[in-house]
Formats: structure tokens, C-alpha cells, sequence
């Protein structure tokens, strides 16, 4: 044989390609036994119609269903002010962006969104990320890098995206029981007080729908000099005198160092961003590899969350109307007997307790009832607690929450599930 010439494995020491196919099939055939499998729902939502939005059927017939289960939480994807300034900006600048932030991707779009955001939490700087998740990754790993020996304690119930960001770089780590700051105190005190710390956890639980005790771990933060990092996904736009979320709403913005948020929920686009100081955002900006090599947003995109975090700066009619449409349905739930979490925020979790029950009983409200809620189940969950979960907007009305309480209750009936009250 040649020098340097590769010997090739005889057809008997391959590898069928059939293995491979065979493996990921096994892999979705356990999802459908425990009843995990996840199924897309074609809808195709109707402007100035929201909540509701057609449904394709698998037989592609169409029906009217009522969407309970969106991120838009105050219907601002519908909203003309949104929409004007994206189909604006289109007009003036195109569909894409062009190219990467370094690399021809800035536009004055997105850099009068990110004063907006910067303003709206009250910090020197803004960064734009393709999502939030993006910019949870990209922020938390990076910061391992930058911060040579940095010890991050988070949350167990944090989002995936702070999860895999913590982990990325393999830096020092530490899980701190759910919204238990004594747990947390004991993990503080137990690492070397010189080791620079971050502590990060949302501010909002978005499957139980649960607050973190932002002020008690603001003082452990500051009396152990470790940086705030808090996820604010499922309350900007919604919290805050300003939309700023829970920490403006409970003034806490000061203590609170990096701040990440998403365009895509209350504000009814896409994208997201990291809010902190003028250095921690051009460290970001200079080191993050996720958005580095990622294309910019759209200009459009950044026109419109632009206009909409503008808008709901002033606007709290609608955070109004998106807190009592969320209390009536929790009443009006807990009145039939329905098991929800009620944690006093917006999300409204009813517990079923089985995969398989919660698919199905998602598979009859839409079929049988026009309603349209995904299950959540494991890993999203832990196993034994799943759910339906419900996101009411200012837009769902009293004929949409007559008509989803009536029939929760007869399902409920129907398949013989416990009305035992679950407590917060």
C-alpha cells in the first residue's frame, strides 16, 4: 500500500446506513409510548383578528380556533403602530439586513432599538441577539471566558438557554434549589469570598408562572460582590411603570446588573437583547460568538419592536386590561374546581399529572372545541406535574372565556381528572 494512503474498511466492517436510521426511529417511538411526542399545529393567524387564527387540519380542511396558549401576550404583532413601522422600514430599507452587525448588518433601525431597550431598563447599553435564547447563551458563556475563575449559581428552574450558556465553557457552576436564596447564601459562603460570582435567574417562572425573590438576592449579591444577571423573558412589556419588568415594577433596576429580554412575547416580534453597562456590552459585542457570525435582524424586525417597546412605554391600559383578563380566568378556572398554579402572575398552569392525558385533552379542546393549548410535558416539565398551559391576552374577551371555562369543565368531567385545588 502507498505511504499515506488510507486503508478502507471492508463492506463487512461498515456501518449499514440503515443503523442510523434505525436509531432515531427508536429514539421517536419512545416519545410516542410516554405520549412526549411533539406535534406541530399549522395555524395561520388572521391580522386584526386576534386571538383567533385558522386551523389546518391534517384532512387540510379550515377552522376557526381560538389561540390560548401564545407568546403575543398583548396582541402587539397585530397592532397597526408595530406594523406600519415594519412595512415603513421595508419600503425604505429591504427585506434583509445585509450582513452580520461588524459587517455591514447595523442600520439606524437597529441601533434606535437598542437605545429604546436601554432606556426602557435603565442601563448605559444595549446588545441585539437573533432571540433571547441566543443572547442568554452567548452572554453567560462569554462572561466565563472574560471573567477568568467566575463562579455562576443559577437557578434549577432557569430557561435551557441559561442552562446551556453556563455550561458551554465549562466554567465553575453551582444550581441553587428553586427561589431558595437560604440554599444560595449556604453555596456563597462556602466558595472562596476573592472568586468573582454571578448569580442568574429569571424573574418570572414561565411554567408555573412564579416570582423569584429578586430584593433577597440582590442583597446576597451585594453582600458577597457577585454580579445580577436576571432573565426577564415573560415581563418585559407587561411589569413596570414602563414595561420594564418585575425589577423596574418592584425598583430594583439599580441592583440589577445584566438584564435579558425578548422581542418576541410581549412585544410582538422577534429578537433579543442583553441590557447592562457600556463595557459588559462591547466586551459582548467584541467576544460573543453568537453574535459575532450571526446575520443581523431585519431592519424591518428592529423598526417594528422599536415602535412597539416606544409605544408600550405609555401605555398601561394594556398591562391593565392583560392583569384583569388573567385574574378572571384564574377565578373563573379555580371556581369549576380546575387544579391551577396561581403564583399572581399572567400564566395560568392546570395541572393534569400524565402525557398522555394532556395531549389528549389538548387533542379534544381543539377538536371538539376550537381551542387551541399545546401540552407541556417532560423534560419542559418534571415528570408527574404536566400541564395545559394558558396565556390570556387583553384581547380574549368574555365570550372566549365563557366558552374555554365550559369546556375545561366538561372535559374534566368527561375524563374523570381531580378538581383537588393544587396550592401555589
Amino acid at each position: 500500500m502507498a505511504s499515506g494512503s488510507k486503508m478502507k474498511l471492508s463492506n463487512d466492517k461498515k456501518i449499514d446506513k440503515s443503523f442510523y436510521e434505525h436509531k432515531l426511529g427508536t429514539a421517536l417511538e419512545s416519545l410516542h409510548l410516554e405520549g412526549r411526542y411533539r406535534t406541530f399545529i399549522e395555524i395561520e393567524r388572521a391580522r386584526g383578528n386576534f386571538p383567533n387564527a385558522r386551523w389546518i387540519s391534517k384532512d387540510n380542511s379550515e377552522r376557526l380556533v381560538t389561540v390560548w396558549c401564545g407568546n403575543d401576550y398583548l396582541g402587539m404583532g397585530q397592532s397597526d403602530i408595530v406594523l406600519e413601522a415594519m412595512q415603513d422600514a421595508l419600503s425604505s430599507a429591504g427585506a434583509g439586513s445585509g450582513g452580520t452587525r461588524n459587517i455591514s448588518g447595523t442600520t439606524v433601525h437597529h441601533k434606535k432599538l437598542e437605545y429604546e431597550l436601554a432606556s426602557l431598563h435603565d442601563k448605559e447599553a444595549c446588545l441585539l441577539f437573533t432571540s433571547a435564547y441566543v443572547a442568554n447563551d452567548s452572554a453567560l458563556s462569554t462572561l466565563t471566558k472574560l471573567l477568568p475563575n467566575l463562579i455562576i449559581y443559577s437557578d434549577e428552574l432557569n430557561h435551557a438557554s441559561m442552562i446551556e450558556g453556563i455550561r458551554r465553557n465549562g466554567g465553575e457552576r453551582r444550581i441553587f434549589r428553586h427561589n431558595d436564596t437560604e440554599h444560595l447564601r449556604k453555596l456563597l459562603e462556602a466558595d472562596d469570598p476573592k472568586a468573582p460570582k454571578l448569580i442568574a435567574f429569571e424573574s418570572i417562572y414561565s411554567m408555573d408562572g412564579d416570582f423569584a425573590p429578586i430584593e433577597m438576592i440582590c442583597d446576597l449579591a451585594e453582600e458577597f460582590a457577585a454580579l445580577t444577571y436576571i432573565d426577564e423573558v415573560h415581563a418585559v412589556g407587561m411589569y413596570g411603570k414602563t414595561g420594564g419588568g418585575v425589577a423596574e415594577r418592584d425598583n430594583l433596576l439599580s441592583r440589577i446588573d445584566i438584564i435579558n429580554g425578548t422581542l418576541a412575547k410581549a412585544f410582538g416580534v422577534m429578537g433579543g437583547y442583553i441590557a447592562s453597562s457600556e463595557k459588559l456590552c462591547d466586551a459582548l459585542r467584541s467576544y460573543a460568538p453568537g453574535f459575532i457570525f450571526t446575520t443581523s435582524l431585519p431592519p424591518a424586525i428592529a423598526a417594528g419592536a422599536a415602535a412597539s417597546v416606544e409605544h408600550l412605554k405609555t401605555n398601561q391600559i394594556l398591562r391593565q386590561q392583560h392583569q384583569l383578563q388573567a385574574k378572571i380566568l384564574k377565578a373563573r378556572l379555580k371556581a369549576v374546581g380546575l387544579p391551577i398554579i396561581d403564583h399572581g402572575s399572567h400564566i395560568i398552569p392546570v395541572v393534569v399529572g400524565d402525557p398522555i392525558h394532556t395531549k389528549k385533552l389538548s387533542d379534544m379542546l381543539l377538536s371538539d372545541f376550537d381551542i387551541y393549548v399545546q401540552p407541556i410535558n417532560y423534560p419542559t416539565v418534571p415528570r408527574g406535574t404536566e400541564r395545559l398551559r394558558f396565556t390570556p391576552s387583553p384581547v380574549h374577551g368574555p365570550n372566549e372565556i365563557n366558552h374555554l371555562v365550559a369546556s375545561m369543565d366538561y372535559l374534566w368531567s368527561h375524563c374523570a381528572l381531580n378538581r383537588a385545588e393544587l396550592s401555589a
